[in-house]
C-alpha cells in the first residue's frame, strides 16, 4: 500500500489547530466539572470571562509559540503577538462563555490560521459532544474526520435560521425587533450562543443559514472557513465580503433570499421606530 501523501502547508496548520483545540477543550470541560472559578466581565455586564477562558488561551498560545515561533497570535483574552512569517493565529479559547458558565453544552474552542488572503486552516472543538470540525483552504471540511456538506434547502419557508445577539442591550433590542419581521417567513430560529458552533452547524447541514453582527475576528475565522469549505456561501448583509461586524452564511441557494429578507426587515424596523 502506498504511503499517504504528506499534508499540504495549510493541512499541517489544520492538524496543529485540531490538536490544540482538542487539548484546550478537554482542559476547560474537565475544569468545568470542578466549578467555574473566578468570573469577571468585559465590555458589559453580560460579557463574561472565566479563569478557564484565560487558561485555555494560555495553553494554546504556549504551544503556538513553541511550534510556530514566527507567527502572529491574536487571542480574545488579550494575546497580541506580532510575527514575521505572514501567518497569524486567531484564538477564541471559549466561544460561548455564557453557556460554559451555566453548564450548557453549546460552547467550543475555535482556532484559525490566516494569511493575507484569508483563513488558511481552522478547527472548532465542541467538548460537550466530542465533535471536532475542521477545514483547510481548498481541502474541504470534516466532522471527526468525515466529510461534511451544507444543506440543499432552497425555499425560505423551509429554512432553519441560527443567529446570536450583541452584549449591548440597545443592540439586542434592535436585533429582536428585526427577528419579529422575519419569523413568519422561515421555518424557525435557533439561538445556540456560540458563533463558531452556529457556523459549523450550517456547514454540517444542521441549520440552513446563520447571521450575526458585531462579532470578533476570532469568533468568525475558523467557522467561516469550515462553512465555505462545506459548500456554503458567506458575505455581509449587503452582499459584500464577509466581515466580523456583519456575517451571513447560508447554503448556496439561500444566500440572496435570506439577504433580501433581512434587508426588508431592516426597512420595516426603520419605518416603525
Amino acid at each position: 500500500m502506498p504511503d499517504a501523501p504528506a499534508p499540504s502547508a495549510q493541512g499541517q496548520l489544520r492538524l496543529l489547530a485540531c490538536d490544540l483545540a482538542v487539548r484546550a477543550g478537554h482542559l476547560i470541560s474537565e475544569g468545568r466539572l470542578r466549578g467555574v472559578g473566578a468570573v469577571d466581565t468585559k465590555s458589559s455586564a453580560t460579557d463574561m470571562v472565566t479563569a478557564f477562558d484565560r487558561a485555555s488561551e494560555a495553553l494554546i498560545v504556549e504551544a503556538l509559540r513553541l511550534h510556530r515561533p514566527d507567527d502572529a497570535i491574536i487571542g480574545e483574552e488579550g494575546t497580541a503577538d506580532t510575527g514575521t512569517s505572514g501567518v497569524r493565529w486567531l484564538i477564541d479559547p471559549i466561544d460561548g462563555t455564557t453557556n460554559f458558565l451555566y453548564g450548557l453544552p453549546g460552547y467550543a474552542v475555535s482556532i484559525a490560521a490566516a494569511d493575507n488572503l484569508g483563513t488558511l486552516a481552522g478547527a472548532v472543538f465542541v467538548p460537550a459532544t466530542d465533535e471536532l470540525f475542521s477545514a483547510a483552504r481548498g481541502e474541504g471540511a470534516t466532522l471527526n474526520g468525515a466529510a461534511i456538506h451544507c444543506s440543499s434547502t432552497s425555499a425560505l419557508p423551509h429554512a432553519l435560521l441560527a443567529t446570536g445577539f450583541s452584549y449591548d442591550a440597545d443592540r439586542r433590542r434592535q436585533q429582536m425587533s428585526r427577528l419579529q419581521h422575519i419569523i413568519g417567513d422561515i421555518r424557525d430560529i435557533r439561538r445556540c450562543g456560540a458563533a463558531a458552533v452556529d457556523l459549523c452547524n450550517v456547514a454540517s447541514g444542521r441549520v440552513d443559514a446563520y447571521f450575526e453582527e458585531h462579532l470578533g475576528p476570532w469568533d468568525l475565522a475558523a467557522g467561516e472557513l469550515i462553512a465555505t469549505e462545506a459548500g456554503c456561501r458567506s458575505g455581509d448583509l449587503s452582499g459584500g465580503p464577509v466581515r466580523p461586524t456583519q456575517v451571513l452564511v447560508t447554503n448556496a441557494q439561500l444566500f440572496e433570499p435570506m439577504r433580501s429578507l433581512l434587508a426588508h426587515a431592516d426597512t420595516l424596523c426603520r419605518t416603525t421606530d
